[in-house]
């Protein structure tokens, strides 16, 4: 039996509005040790804001991240995948559009989501990138 997204992606992911701004979620991002945030718009999937998109599109940009809206900062030409999908599809995937990070969605909501560093965990544990992706950060 094939492995199913739902049991590699990562659950509960962390998501604000399109109208947080920006410093909301670099501070979940320290806080949770991650690297993204999904950005939503009435429960549905906007965008995707990660910690290198504030750096380059707000920090390098002096905007202020109090009053700057993660709706503008955030890429909303998403790749998605649903929970019931097959892992071999979102590998190919991630392989054919150069993505690091794939958001889980049903019904435009997500629900998880799917990193490089979840599936070398899943496909390779000894690998060098397994070994990082499974490090606790240092914080």
């Amino acid at each position: 039996m094939s492995q199913k997204v739902r049991d590699v992606m990562t659950h509960r992911p962390i998501c604000l509005p399109a109208d947080a701004p920006v410093s909301k979620a670099a501070r979940l991002m320290r806080d949770q040790a991650i690297g993204d945030v999904l950005v939503t718009k009435d429960d549905q999937l906007y965008g995707l804001v990660t910690d290198r998109d504030i750096v380059v599109r707000a920090v390098a940009e002096a905007r202020d991240a109090d009053a700057t809206p993660l709706g503008t900062l955030c890429t909303s030409d998403l790749v998605t995948v649903r929970p019931d999908q097959n892992v071999d599809e979102v590998v190919r995937l991630m392989r054919d559009r150069a993505v690091r990070r794939v958001p889980v969605v049903e019904d435009g909501r997500p629900v998880g989501i799917v990193s490089l560093g979840d599936m070398a965990l899943e496909r390779e544990p000894s690998s060098p990138l397994s070994e990082i992706s499974g490090a606790p950060p240092n914080g």
